[in-house]
């Protein structure tokens, strides 16, 4: 795997929240004060100064790998919550129908953001990051937060993820 060499990742909460035919999902790439198991805490607005430069240019990856696109991040937003992710699943991509079946077995469950720590401070056990150069979010075996999962919340869910999977069979 190429990587920056900069580049840390983060595996935040997430939750899928929609996922039409289309492949489009939703959820939360990150959320804001929940410390993860490598003791970093991101901060609210930690993303804003990067979405307002390219949020356009923000990468859905494959386990963090530069050379595996599996789709694209339509909308990508800080509310009072946390990172708000919408995009789409790539279906006509060998490695996107893969993610989306093994989304809907549920094998394949978390989020994790690759980023750059601009700004952060050391608060006793915890970094709080304060400014990242958010560069890709990816979908992932092993999120480093326990909360960091996608679940399928309905059946149009889960038949957009089996018939994104029957495209490659």
């Amino acid at each position: 795997m190429i990587s920056h060499p900069a580049l840390e990742t983060k595996f935040a909460p997430v939750t899928i929240t929609e996922q039409s035919a289309t492949g489009e999902i939703q959820g939360y790439a990150a959320i804001f004060g929940d410390a993860d198991r490598g003791g970093d805490v991101i901060e609210r607005g930690a993303f804003s100064a990067c979405l307002a430069r390219r949020a356009a240019s923000v990468k859905l990856l494959w386990q963090h790998d530069p050379a595996q696109p599996i789709g694209v991040w339509d909308s990508i937003i800080e509310d009072e919550q946390g990172l708000r992710v919408k995009g789409r699943l790539l279906s006509t991509v060998q490695r996107g129908a893969e993610a989306a079946a093994l989304l809907n077995a549920g094998a394949l469950d978390g989020l994790s953001i690759g980023y750059r720590a601009v700004k952060a401070d050391r608060r006793g056990p915890h970094r709080h990051l304060t400014e990242i150069d958010l560069w890709e979010i990816s979908l992932v075996t092993f999120p480093m937060n326990a909360n960091a999962r996608l679940r399928p919340q309905n059946d149009e869910l889960a038949d957009a993820l089996r018939s994104a999977a029957r495209a490659f069979q």
